[in-house]
């Protein structure tokens, strides 16, 4: 096989391997989301609020930025998630236009009672790698995921 078909294969095999990560990452979001009586969307904000706050809050920004959705979706959830007592909504200190969004201590406990569950999930997802292939895994697709960006916008424009 010639080098440039051996190396479109690899990037195809590739793109399907992370279809099939995606669609399985998907399902057991769902699944933990459901444990919650939320959905899928609003678990990866509460997740993302979780990862992001480090005393402060998190901005939707912030949120939406990580997430890779618009602002104004996390906005409506997120008022959803407050109705339902999951997280705090309060203006930011630097400028009360915007809000910073903080998990309430419900949804930490209804978390932390998932934690052995997703412990044992990781486990079962991560085995065979150690802490630094993670690592060098992790670094990898930080890198990927950056092209991935260019290359979305280079087709976006048409520049390719």
């Amino acid at each position: 096989m010639p080098e440039k078909e051996h190396s479109d294969k690899a990037a195809m095999d590739f793109i399907w391997n992370i279809v099939a990560i995606h669609s399985q990452l998907e399902e057991i979001h769902k699944g933990w989301a459901r444990l919650l009586g939320i959905s899928e969307p609003q678990w990866l904000i509460l997740m993302a609020i979780g990862d992001l706050d480090e005393g402060q809050g998190a901005s939707g920004i912030a949120v939406a930025n990580k997430l890779r959705i618009h602002a104004p979706f996390v906005t409506t959830q997120t008022k959803m998630l407050e109705t339902l007592e999951l997280l705090t909504r309060a203006p930011s200190p630097e400028d009360a236009r915007f809000v910073q969004m903080s998990l309430t201590e419900k949804a930490r406990v209804e978390i932390a009672k998932l934690s052995i569950k997703r412990q044992a999930l990781n486990a079962t997802m991560f085995e065979g790698l150690d802490q630094p292939s993670i690592e060098y895994l992790n670094k990898r697709l930080s890198l990927l995921a950056k092209n991935t960006r260019l290359a979305s916008q280079k087709l976006s424009i048409g520049a390719l």
